[in-house]
């Protein structure tokens, strides 16, 4: 069975072993084993309420139990550039007129921005290429969405996503060596790890100062502003089919979109319930694809299950409440995997 479930500080081993998988571009997700103790550590201090505003993060990993595996993995940031900047591109148009010649024109201008600063993130999402199938995807992504439920009022208003950007055949990204590459005068990934380590300070230094016209980027640099990775089109979808949505930021190295959303007005606020456990074998042939939340904090687990609610109970099979560790009588949330669907 697959589930989701907390991070713990002994899966260092498991998400470098995933992060070598991942490949450029993932900035949170670098196979260093110092870096993935750090973030789990501060996980746990997140969870028991000592970590400061600007530290406080949330990792959740996609277990499979049979072997103890971990196949996938997930987090949330709290708040976001309280304490490393926390730099997007804003696209902006404006409108150049003469009255004089009787002619106008309208161009899209690139502004260096805070403007994401102090939002909660959905961050650090990959799967292993081995288990993309029978809606673990969807149950990865989603999983996150159910814990902000749960939780509301461990996060700010309004979330974001930053969403991996186009590159070409050869790995390159057409963005960055259009723009970036001419301010920071190293390559993409140099800059890339550079981050992932929390040395900002060089953009600061090194950023553009003015605003950059996008028409005077080449053709391919164009496209790629607000164009997903082939690979993380499937997770942008999701997002969006749960509320979120790109308004004009995207991210400074490679020009993948960042989505955003008020955080209220997420699927799960309006779409989750809270349901009691009732535990038994029979199956309902009518029954949905619904994601199932247990109400534990430091144990928090999110498992894909069919399940038909009735009224204030939900019907859970012996092996589903094994996995989400909950019993009869206790108390679980739950929300259709897809939007519309009853």
């Amino acid at each position: 069975m697959i589930v989701m479930r907390m991070s713990r500080p002994d899966d260092v081993a498991a998400l470098v072993e995933l992060a070598h998988k991942a490949g450029p571009g993932m900035t949170t997700l670098k196979p260093d084993a110092d870096a993935f103790a750090a973030r789990l550590d501060r996980v746990r201090r997140s969870v028991e309420g000592t970590a400061t505003l600007a530290e406080q993060g949330y990792l959740f990993v996609m277990e499979e139990t049979d072997s103890g595996r971990v196949v996938g993995v997930c987090g949330l940031e709290v708040a976001v550039g309280l304490e490393q900047p926390f730099y997007t591109y804003r696209m902006d148009t404006f409108v150049h007129a003469s009255r004089e010649l009787g002619t106008w024109t309208k161009m899209d201008k690139l502004y260096m921005s805070h403007g994401l600063t102090g939002y909660s993130e959905l961050c650090t999402l990959f799967l292993d290429p081995e288990f993309r199938a029978n809606g673990n995807g969807a149950l990865l992504s989603k999983s996150r969405f159910m814990f902000i439920g749960q939780f509301p009022e461990r996060f700010a208003e309004h979330i974001c996503a930053e969403m991996r950007g186009h590159f070409d055949e050869h790995g390159e990204s057409p963005f960055w060596n259009a723009l970036g590459a001419h301010f920071y005068q190293i390559d993409f990934h140099e800059a890339d790890n550079l981050v992932a380590q929390g040395k900002k300070s060089f953009l600061a230094e090194l950023m553009p100062r003015y605003p950059v016209y996008v028409d005077f980027l080449p053709d391919e640099a164009r496209a790629c502003i607000g164009k997903t990775h082939k690979d993380t089109e499937p997770a942008r979808r999701l997002l969006e089919a749960e509320g979120l949505r790109m308004e004009g930021h995207v991210d400074i190295f490679e020009g993948g979109p960042v989505l955003e959303a008020r955080i209220d007005s997420l699927r799960v606020m309006h779409d989750s319930r809270l349901y009691r456990v009732e535990v038994a074998d029979a199956a309902d042939p009518a029954a949905l694809r619904c994601l199932v939340a247990n109400g534990s904090l430091d144990d928090f687990r999110v498992i894909l299950a069919s399940a038909n609610p009735d009224g204030d109970t939900l019907c859970l099979s012996p092996e589903t409440a094994r996995a989400l560790r909950v019993s009869g009588g206790d108390t679980v949330r739950a929300m259709p995997l897809y939007p519309n669907q009853r």
